[in-house]
This record gives structure tokens, sequence and C-alpha cells, in this order.
């Protein structure tokens, strides 16, 4: 089936459809509102943009000034008043330990009344030691007291009867000088048989082996049938008046910051108690290879306390005034401690310092820092010496230089 469509030629052009008018007026209408929409949002971005940055107007193209500057956060940390606090190791011990041996002649041990743990006075027995072959030489010097004395007797007979003689003639005076020698030899071997018992009693107290003071047993090393002698060595060992001390192991440095009589709270290992102690003595030596010294610090009585055990201690040492930094702005290398500061035309500059007390609060800088310096607090290990920043102060920074200069800090 054959169509045929009718084209009026009255409303073609060069042989193009026309559009109906009203069909192009929609769409005149159309792209008008689009682009009324499109103005008002561009319109308000620049309104927004503008708002944004204050108002001012930038350069085109212009670079952000100091977009190329790294940023560093600084602080001038001041200097306040520290009161230095060290931390140390040691073991704990009697203050006054004092080893008991055998002190005479020795021999069976025949009783041991005490043991470790015990309190003694000065005088207690601490071992019997048997001395029956002892308490017959005493009765054996005791009778030759008595035989000196009776000897020492007739020679003053003798005498007494010569002087009645010599009177009468029948006595030379050379006889007399005589029994007088014989009467004072008696007399004077009476005194050496009663210093010989003397001697002998005081040998046979010796066999008990006493407490020299009173004090603590920590150790004993003897036991009941045990034959001892003077080289037997130490049978015990007291803590005179049970008292203890810590020999805290102090760097070289530190040591020189505590004074005698300075005060510290020691923590045995394991424990959770905390006992206060007192400095009495520091050692005058130094060793070669640790490069410590031992700070004495003396402690009261406690069943806690164990010589030979370990502990922790802290103490208190003298107050300085110094910077004090953060962990963060503190670095090291082969030539030290050192931190990088930023002078007055924003460069970075090193300046080596020497780390003192070390505190929750931070650490001292003993010297290398007045404490005015602007000292770069964070990311310290990614600059340069010379390097040029752009030093920002940290809004917290203000309570870390307000703790550094607060007196009491």
């Amino acid at each position: 089936m054959n169509y045929e469509t009718r084209v009026n030629t009255a409303d073609t052009e060069d042989g193009l459809v026309l559009e109906d008018e009203a069909v192009v007026d929609e769409k005149r209408q159309r792209r008008k509102r689009m682009w009324i929409v499109l103005a008002i949002v561009i319109g308000g971005a620049l309104i927004a943009a503008f708002l944004l940055s204050g108002g001012e107007e930038e350069a085109a193209f212009a670079p952000e000034e100091g977009a190329t500057t790294p940023a560093v956060t600084v602080l001038a940390p001041g200097a306040g008043t520290l009161q230095g606090a060290i931390n140390a190791t040691g073991t704990l011990a009697a203050r006054r330990e004092m080893p008991v041996g055998v002190v005479g002649e020795g021999g069976r041990v025949v009783s041991v009344p005490v043991d470790a743990g015990d309190w003694v006075q000065a005088g207690q027995v601490l071992a019997v030691i048997d001395r029956s072959v002892q308490r017959t030489q005493e009765s054996a010097q005791s009778a030759q007291i008595e035989v000196a004395q009776a000897d020492a007797d007739l020679a003053q007979a003798n005498l007494d009867r010569a002087l009645q003689l010599v009177e009468r003639g029948f006595i030379s005076q050379a006889d007399i000088d005589q029994l007088t020698a014989t009467r004072d030899a008696a007399v004077a071997r009476v005194q050496v048989a009663r210093a010989q018992l003397a001697e002998r009693r005081a040998r046979n107290a010796q066999l008990n082996i006493v407490a020299p003071a009173a004090g603590l047993v920590l150790e004993r090393n003897v036991e009941p049938g045990q034959v001892v002698g003077p080289g037997a060595g130490a049978l015990f060992s007291i803590a005179r008046g049970g008292e203890m001390e810590l020999l805290a192991r102090i760097g070289e440095v530190e040591l020189d910051s505590i004074d005698v009589g300075a005060t510290g709270i020691v923590t045995p290992a394991g424990s959770e108690q905390q006992f206060n102690c007192t400095v009495w003595q520091k050692s005058p030596v130094i060793d070669e290879q640790t490069r410590q010294g031992t700070a004495r610090c003396a402690l009261s009585y406690d069943p806690a306390l164990r010589p030979g055990g370990f502990a922790s201690i802290e103490l208190a040492s003298q107050t300085v005034v110094a910077p004090r930094l953060p962990e963060s702005a503190i670095l090291s290398d082969d030539r030290g401690s050192y931190v990088y500061i930023v002078d007055a035309d924003n460069t970075v500059v090193r300046r080596d310092i020497e780390v003192g007390m070390i505190s929750d609060e931070g650490i001292a800088v003993a010297s290398g820092l007045e404490g005015d310096e602007r000292v770069v607090l964070r990311a310290g290990g990614f600059l340069t010496e010379g390097e040029q920043v752009r030093p920002v102060t940290e809004g917290a920074s203000g309570n870390a230089g307000a703790s550094a200069n607060d007196p009491a800090g």
C-alpha cells in the first residue's frame, strides 16, 4: 500500500522543516532560567569565598606566604625551681652487721639456744662449748694457790722466829735476809697461782659464745655436736639493734647532688610497702667499671626488710633552678644531647645541652640553655641546622612555660 505525505511549501525554507513558534519560545525560556540559576550559584560561591578570606583580596596566582617554609612548634621554657628526685636500686643489708665466732680455745658445741630471727641482748649466750677438761684445769689451778699459800705461811713463820733470835746473836743478819727473800718468793708464788686461776676462769668463760651487743640474729652456722675452733669463721651474724640499710647504686654525677641527711622512700621488690630512709653515708669511691657510687640509706627494723633483698629507692636531691623541656624536644647523637632553637632570623640552630634531673613534668636542662630561647618542641629529627622555618607557639605551651617558671615546680 502506498502512502503519500503532503508538505505545505509555505511552511518550509530551503528544504528544512520549521518548528512551531511556541516550541521555540519555550526552549528559550528554559535556557534563560538555567543561566539565571548558574549565575546565582557562582555568585553565592564568590560571596562565601570572600567571607572566609576575611574580605582580603589576594593577587591572582600569587603563592601563599610561607607555603614553602616549614612550620615548627617552639617554646621558651624559662627557668623554674625544681626539687630533685633520683630513682635508683640497691641491696638491703644490716647497717652494722656483727659476725660472731669462737673467741677462746674452742671445742665441742654442747647447745645452741638461739636461732636466726631471734632478738638477743648484749652478753646473752648464743652457744655453749663443752668445758669438762677446762674445769679440771681450773681445779688444779685452785689447788696450786693453796700449796703456794702454805709455802708462804711457812716462810713467814721461819722469818718471825729468826727475828726473835737475831737479838740474842744466834742468827746473823745474812740469815735474816735469806729468810726474808724466801718469804717474799713464797708470797709471789701465791700471786702467780691466783693469776693463773683467774686466767683459767676467763678462758673457760670464753667457751660460751655470747652476743657482743643487742640485736637481731641474721645467721646461725653452728649445730650441737660440731667441733669449733678459732679458725672456724663466723658462727653467728647479728644486726646490731636490728638496724637495716639500703646500699643504693647511684651514678657519680647524681651522687654529688645528694646530701648526707637526705630522705628517701624505699620499696622492697615484690612488695607494695614503702619505708622512709635517711642517707647517712656516701661512698668515697666510684666503681671504675660502672661509674657508680653507693649511698647508704638507714632504715628502721621491719620484718619486710630482709638483708640481701632487692629494693628501689626515690631520693630527694638538691633543689636546682633550670629550664625544663619535654622529652620530645631533646635529641642525641654521637656528640651528646642537644636541642634545636630558632634564632632571630627564624633559622634553626643546634644547641648542645647537658641533661639533668628527670621528673613527671619533664627533663631539666643542667647547662646549655638560659630559658628564653625558642626551642623546637617536636619533629626536631626532621630539621637540619641552618634551615629556615616558620616558628609557631603552641597553644598549650603556655601551660608548660608556666609550670617551668613556677617556683614551686
